[in-house]
């Protein structure tokens, strides 16, 4: 089963929320984060290169003592404010008349490290050694990572009473997208949610922020390693995550664009593809993938269905079944020679969030050739594959809304 704990977080006053809260830090570049970040905005602590005119890089020294600047004077503005107890708190957002519960909490690095917390995508060290930087020089998790865990009837009894209270926070950002968040503050609850955790819940699972889960629990090993006196219960062995039951979750399907056809020609490359795949023309409205195995494609001018023949995959695999496997195999590599989707400069990724139509701007424009839709993966696909200690292939996942930043920080 797995650890948590209440926090008392940091956060700002209701009447500054808005002005406060921010996207995370790493959906954007540093110019939409300038033209972004208004004076309270969280981004001069997570994105503190925008405070340089010229700006500076982001890895730059000098930016990050700017950020430890930064969070120092929010809180002695008070714009960010300590709560007086410890609690958990629930955070719910809706998009699109669909909304998901969080629980904000407090999880536990030797969790990570054993593997109740499992996760499905591969880190890259750099990244990692990035994230790590923040943490331990700020000593606070400033942004939380994105959770799920196995539906609990007794854990959604607690959380929707709560939500059926009254809201400390409630707003709707530049996306549209409605933000909400209460304090659990009644002991009876906070006891109860960290007994269920401890005692019915055997993993989290990663569904955004693997980068920053990695580095967390990395901070709380070394700091760990550095006390004598070490126990396991310090502050520092625990980091914020905002916990969603995975019933709630829905993932956003991510799209590939390449920029050329290799050595083949529109004819050639459309011959080729039906050796794999049952083709069809759907002329220049723009057509969505209905089903596991099936792609749109959209060249020159016009949409694709692609429906992938029967043995061109295995659905025993969990790996294989997987959409983003049987395009990058039979397609991406056997036919255009893209073998590393991590490196290869011919190919860029696309979160379904942006629509199709982004995907033939691209190819309208001449940046691309040649762009394919996925049909998205599904919940019980990520947790079949984290629990088989699997990793899923690059840019599989997106999950839309981006949790917020700002709305509480941990801190040890």
């Amino acid at each position: 089963m797995v650890r948590v704990k209440p926090f008392a977080a940091l956060r700002p006053p209701k009447d500054i929320v808005t002005q406060v809260a921010a996207p995370p830090y790493d959906v954007m570049n540093s110019e939409e984060a300038r033209a972004m970040a208004g004076e309270k905005s969280l981004l001069h602590i997570t994105r503190p290169e925008i405070d340089f005119t010229p700006m500076i890089g982001e890895h730059d020294k000098a930016a990050y003592d700017k950020a430890v600047e930064n969070f120092r004077l929010w809180q002695q503005r008070g714009w960010l404010v300590r709560d007086p107890k410890p609690c958990y708190y629930v955070y719910a957002q809706t998009m699109q008349g669909r909304t998901q519960y969080g629980l904000v909490l407090c999880a536990h690095a030797d969790d990570y490290l054993n593997g109740k917390i499992k996760k499905h995508e591969l880190t890259r060290k750099e990244k990692e050694d990035d994230r790590m930087v923040h943490v331990r020089i700020q000593r606070a998790n400033i942004e939380p990572v994105f959770f799920s865990y196995k539906d609990n009837a007794d854990l959604w009894e607690i959380i929707s009473r709560v939500a059926s209270g009254s809201s400390e926070y409630r707003y709707t950002d530049a996306n549209g997208f409605d933000h909400e968040f209460w304090v659990m503050s009644s002991q009876d609850d906070i006891d109860a949610v960290t007994r269920i955790f401890e005692t019915e819940v055997d993993a989290f699972y990663v569904a955004d922020g693997h980068h920053r889960t990695a580095a967390a629990a990395r901070v709380g090993q070394e700091l760990g390693k550095q006390n004598p006196h070490h126990t396991g219960e310090e502050e520092y062995n625990y980091f914020m995550a905002v916990c969603f039951p995975e019933s709630q979750l829905k993932i956003i399907d991510y799209n590939r664009v390449v920029k050329d056809l290799g050595n083949l020609g529109e004819e050639q490359f459309l011959k080729a593809l039906e050796e794999d795949f049952t083709v069809e023309c759907k002329g220049e409205e723009v057509y969505h993938p209905c089903r596991l195995h099936n792609f749109s494609m959209y060249l020159g001018g016009k949409w694709y269905s692609l429906d992938a023949k029967e043995g061109r995959y295995c659905d025993s695999d969990p790996i294989g079944v997987l959409d983003v496997s049987v395009l990058s195999s039979l397609v991406l590599d056997k036919l255009l020679g893209i073998k590393d989707l991590r490196t290869d400069k011919r190919i860029d990724f696309v979160g379904g969030i942006r629509g199709l139509e982004a995907l033939k701007d691209r190819v309208d424009s001449g940046e691309m050739k040649v762009a394919f839709a996925l049909y998205p993966v599904s919940m019980k696909q990520l947790t079949d594959i984290a629990d088989s200690g699997n990793i899923m292939p690059p840019k599989t996942t997106w999950f839309e809304p981006k949790l917020q930043s700002g709305l509480a920080i941990h801190t040890f």
